[in-house]
């Protein structure tokens, strides 16, 4: 499957029937969920209405380290069976990682000040998330350090293997250190402790994210897709 998509053209005509209900999914999800969280869901009875910034947060951070894991894995992809496709899905999903990332810490500093009285504390979690984004910066620079993009691509990759490790000390940071980030509400052994009112609004919008986020990966495939292929018929004319 991998290489029948790894061609520009069946890609293309692969995603053709995807892209357009995938951006419209997102834009529904989107907006159903901004609207159930600023009208539909309660406030905290500690937090306020400062809880919602939590709708646009959660899914940042959660999508921030499986775009992350995703990286890793095409990464490993590459490295053993040197397929160039893998390569290009990471690329294409680093930039939004990257994003993602950045918007985590702003939105997580935005939330904090009114609780914590400070816009950032060398928490764990934190902490964490700060080296994710900066693996992230080094993995994108890394990629494009070389003027055939394809050198940079081992170096990258093992870089984003190695960065897997910050991977569960993010998740399990507020499990394992006595840190002031809010412990897991969703994924729980013992299920969600959330209120089914904030749930409701907090699935939507992770739903809503997800399809943003796939459309956009899409894009960025077909773009690299595309100008590999230019690459490639420039090199035989030359």
């Amino acid at each position: 499957m991998i290489n029948y998509l790894a061609n520009p053209n069946r890609f293309l005509n692969f995603i053709k029937p995807i892209e357009f209900s995938v951006g419209v999914s997102s834009f529904l999800f989107i907006f159903i969920g901004l609207y159930l969280s600023l009208f539909y869901s309660p406030e905290d009875y500690q937090q306020g209405d400062t809880v919602r910034i939590m709708y646009i947060h959660v899914p940042f951070a959660w999508f921030a380290s499986f775009f992350y894991l995703s990286i890793s894995i095409a990464s490993i992809f590459f490295l053993i069976w040197k397929h160039p496709f893998a390569d290009i899905i990471a690329r294409s999903v680093a930039p939004l990682g990257l994003i993602f990332s950045i918007l985590t810490i702003l939105t997580g500093s935005l939330w904090g000040k009114p609780m914590w009285g400070t816009w950032w504390v060398w928490d764990a979690r934190l902490t964490s998330m700060l080296i994710l984004c900066i693996f992230y910066f080094a993995y994108i620079g890394i990629s494009n350090a070389f003027p055939r993009k394809i050198d940079g691509s081992k170096p990258a990759a093992i870089l984003a293997i190695v960065g897997m490790i910050n991977l569960p000390i993010i998740k399990f940071s507020v499990d394992w250190w006595n840190t002031l980030h809010q412990p897991a509400s969703l994924i729980r052994f013992d299920g969600p402790s959330i209120n089914q009112e904030m749930l409701l609004p907090l699935v939507i919008m992770l739903l809503g994210i997800l399809f943003m986020s796939i459309f956009i990966i899409l894009i960025n495939i077909k773009t690299n897709l595309i100008y590999k292929k230019y690459q490639s018929e420039i090199i035989k004319i030359g």
